[in-house]
């Protein structure tokens, strides 16, 4: 019975053993292959992506009740996931100071003849026979695919980064649980107790102690 909880204690060992490794080659390759990717783009931040000049930035502009960014990527080639996150944060400020602060669903869809935006579409220009669109809508939606883009990267970085310390705590937990089942801590239950047996000469002293 021993030797099964032994051979058994030795299989679940290799097998943590083995989803460690797997779970850390994947975290590894998944991390390098986010920052390949994201590095490929040629992203650079501005120089204007710092707290301080953001902050003067978006007074200028009146944007008021925001969250400006607290990262600092200016004049900084973005390869990592947490850089293409933070250079996101600044796209939105960015186009916020081109719309005064509205959302993509606080703007007007349309464009009067007179430049003004306007949600009537008898009341839009037309252009091509079709109601003009307010182009800073459309800038809105180009903003949101690429922040969403670089918020994924970010994302995925991190669950890399999750398996490879996952893969690292099953590892070594496969190790150290190997080393005590070779060592024997999992068949001790099994070792018999020994009882000490009194000797002889201790018999024969009490039987005469008794007379």
């Amino acid at each position: 019975m021993k030797k099964w909880f032994q051979w058994g204690g030795v299989a679940a060992s290799v097998m943590l053993m083995a989803f460690g490794i797997g779970a850390l080659a994947i975290g590894l390759q998944g991390r390098s292959e986010v920052r390949t990717d994201v590095s490929r783009e040629a992203i650079v931040g501005t120089p204007d992506m710092t707290p301080t000049a953001i902050k003067q930035e978006a007074r200028k502009a009146g944007l008021t009740g925001i969250s400006l960014p607290t990262c600092s990527v200016a004049n900084q080639k973005i390869d990592t996931g947490a850089e293409a996150k933070c250079f996101a944060s600044y796209m939105r400020i960015h186009t916020l100071e081109a719309t005064a602060g509205q959302t993509y669903a606080q703007m007007d869809r349309y464009l009067t003849a007179a430049g003004k935006p306007t949600s009537d579409s008898t009341k839009a220009a037309l252009v091509n026979g079709q109601p003009k669109e307010n182009p800073l809508r459309n800038l809105w939606v180009t903003e949101t695919a690429l922040t969403t883009a670089l918020n994924t990267s970010f994302f995925a970085e991190q669950v890399a980064l999750f398996s490879v310390v996952m893969g690292a705590a099953l590892l070594l937990t496969g190790i150290g649980f190997f080393i005590l089942t070779l060592g024997g801590a999992l068949g001790a239950f099994a070792v018999p107790r020994r009882t000490t047996q009194p000797e002889p000469g201790a018999k024969l002293l009490s039987a005469g102690g008794q007379s």
